[in-house]
């Protein structure tokens, strides 16, 4: 048996986090079955995986303690993140000199 976990945070902040027990051998697909999380959020079906940040396929072998990830599209590019938000500090993070 191994034990694991499936999260999913969907755009509005919604999380899902299940832990579940499966099997020796299971899949990373088994999990996400057994979990429901496509009948609580649906727009996962064709999202990719991964495991602790690593991408994965469905039929990735699982091992104890994995913590298995659902993606879903970056909304901002991340070095436009970071511009908004120094923008928005007004250079207050800048040195004096």
């Amino acid at each position: 048996m191994v034990n694991v976990e499936i999260i999913y945070m969907d755009e509005a902040g919604g999380f899902f986090h299940k832990k579940l027990t499966l099997p020796a051998g299971a899949s990373v697909g088994d999990a996400v079955s057994q979990s429901q999380l496509h009948e609580h959020y649906p727009e996962t079906q064709q999202l990719p995986l991964g495991i602790f940040s690593k991408p994965v396929t469905a039929a990735t072998r699982l091992r104890e303690g994995d913590r298995i990830e659902v993606y879903r599209p970056l909304t901002i590019d991340p070095k436009q993140k970071r511009r908004e938000r120094a923008k928005g500090a007004g250079g207050r993070n800048r040195q004096r000199g």
